[in-house]
């Protein structure tokens, strides 16, 4: 029979208000999840040359994408730590105020170098905002509950990249790029104020402590393992000495940092949790999507709008049946999970994720738009398939007092999975772009040839420059960006497939009728 303690430790007071609470939570969410959705109808203005926007190269915006997530991953460890020790509400609070200034220096950038910086800063925040929102959820909701609040939480995801892109075209239509950002402002002051009102404080009574050489470790191997990957994609050459030296030391050095950590008696990343084969499988899950998802949302953009031509507004719109898709069945997946429990869920989402991927891989500058519809939806309930029983599975494998770090855990696999998508995926695109459209940049003056084979945003870049003369390198650069398209995609179908073979391997199948309870007691003792 289950116990009634846990119950008794939510104050009435509390309890009563707790969907209230979930509400400011998922607003939060979304402002931090927002950011990235707005930027990602954005990239393309960024990259046109000013006064429109800042003429930031492809690897100088994969560095304003990454500043973010590398920041962010680098810190969520931390910032559990920090939740459970001085108050999940102080740290809420702190993180969003940082946020919001850091959007608004970020809006005011004058050069991409800057532009990363002051994403680095906002990351800052976001990393103590993201596992502050799941550890309040779980010190509010009772166990029963929490599977739905979750798939509300989840649906919030769905929210903001419903919402972004469309605000992101509309304000890229009648203001500066920098609206994308300075736009956070508002939300924050309003997160602010209902937050200091509503949201509850609670900490572990039992608190870790902080662990910066990990922290320091993790950072740096990261950041060097990413810069080597998108500087081989820049090159279109992964055997140059300085792209293999960076690699390779960032993979030291993360070596490094799992070393430590396992003998470290207070680690940021305690290694003895992924021992358990499930909890071990919903992060890799998790981190294999986002590493395709974001890899794929990287070049769509350029697909929609610098092949297809749409306008940065009509390109988020047409985004909007992936994030439908994330808002219809997100909250509703727990539904299937109850039904044909976890493994078969999970590897179904990856599996449809797999298919769409592949799909992608067909497009051309002709494909009826109605199809990339029907793609976009199918990979937003293939997402919400993932994201809600992975998200279960790892918040109830840890006990109540570790929500802060079961959730920072979480958000840094999704958040290193993304980077690393970016990062290798985008990379992949770099070179099989550069590679087709090289033969066709011969005619051009010497020091325009490098500009212009970085990516197709700086072919038609040139193209423009030299008037009826570029034209002729137009549809060149469409077909060279489709060519490298479709191999991205499949690289990312190759990845989605994985995730698939490892969700089917070690994630649980649907238990007996009423053994719910001791199989979610047993992977609490499996991890205590």
């Amino acid at each position: 029979m289950t116990s009634p303690v846990p119950a008794s430790r939510i104050p009435e007071a509390v309890h009563r208000r707790r969907w209230a609470i979930l509400g400011v939570l998922m607003l939060s969410l979304l402002i931090v999840v927002l950011d990235n959705s707005i930027l990602n109808v954005a990239i393309k203005t960024i990259s046109t040359p000013a006064p429109v926007g800042l003429g930031a190269t492809q690897s100088e915006i994969e560095w304003a994408i990454n500043a973010y997530t590398l920041v962010f991953a680098g810190l969520l460890f931390t910032a559990g730590l920090v939740g459970d020790r001085v108050g999940r509400k102080k740290v809420l609070l702190g993180g969003i105020a940082v946020f919001g200034i850091g959007s608004a220096l970020a809006a005011e950038s004058g050069s991409p170098g800057q532009l990363i910086a002051f994403r680095a800063l906002m990351a800052l925040g976001a990393a103590f905002v993201m596992p502050a929102t799941l550890a309040v959820l779980m010190n509010v909701f009772e166990r029963d509950e929490q599977p739905k609040a979750i798939g509300i939480w989840a649906g919030g995801v769905g929210l903001a990249i419903a919402i972004g892109p469309i605000t992101g075209g509309a304000l890229l239509d009648h203001f500066w790029w920098g609206s994308v950002f300075f736009v956070n402002v508002p939300i924050v002051i309003v997160a602010l104020v209902l937050m200091t009102w509503l949201v509850p404080d609670s900490r572990d009574p039992s608190p870790g402590r902080l662990d910066p050489i990990g922290v320091v470790l993790s950072v740096v191997g990261l950041v060097l393992l990413v810069y080597g990957i998108i500087k081989g994609g820049e090159l279109a050459d992964f055997t140059d000495a300085k792209v293999l030296a960076t690699i390779v030391a960032g993979i030291l050095v993360l070596a490094a940092f799992v070393l430590y950590e396992k003998r470290s008696d207070h680690p940021s990343l305690d290694v003895t949790y992924f021992r358990n084969k499930v909890f071990s499988a919903a992060m890799g899950a998790i981190a294999l999507v986002f590493f395709a998802l974001m890899g794929v949302t990287f070049f769509g953009v350029f697909y929609t709008q610098s092949v297809r031509g749409y306008s940065p507004l009509e390109s988020g719109v047409l985004m909007l049946p992936l994030a439908l898709a994330q808002l219809i069945f997100a909250p509703r997946a727990r539904l299937l999970v109850e039904r044909f429990g976890n493994k078969a869920t999970t590897t179904a989402g990856l599996l449809l994720i797999a298919a769409t991927l592949a799909v992608f891989a067909t497009f051309e500058v002709d494909t009826p738009i109605w199809l990339l519809e029907v793609v976009f939806f199918l990979m937003g309930t293939g997402m919400a398939h993932i994201m809600t029983p992975t998200s279960v599975v790892i918040m109830q494998a840890l006990p109540r007092e570790k929500a802060g770090s079961a959730s920072a855990l979480s958000n840094t696999f999704r958040q290193v999975g993304g980077a690393l998508g970016i990062a290798v995926l985008g990379s992949v695109l770099a070179t099989s772009y550069r590679n087709g459209i090289e033969g066709r940049l011969g005619a051009l003056p010497a020091g325009l040839r490098d500009t212009a084979g970085e990516s197709i945003e700086a072919t038609l870049g040139v193209a423009a420059r030299l008037g009826p003369q570029g034209r002729a390198l137009i549809t060149p650069a469409n077909d060279a960006f489709l060519h490298a398209m479709h191999v991205t995609a499949l690289c990312g179908t190759g990845v989605a497939l994985i995730g698939a073979v490892v969700t089917a391997l070690f994630l649980p199948g649907k238990p007996p009728a009423g053994q719910q309870g001791e199989k979610e007691a047993e992977l609490v003792a499996a991890t205590d």
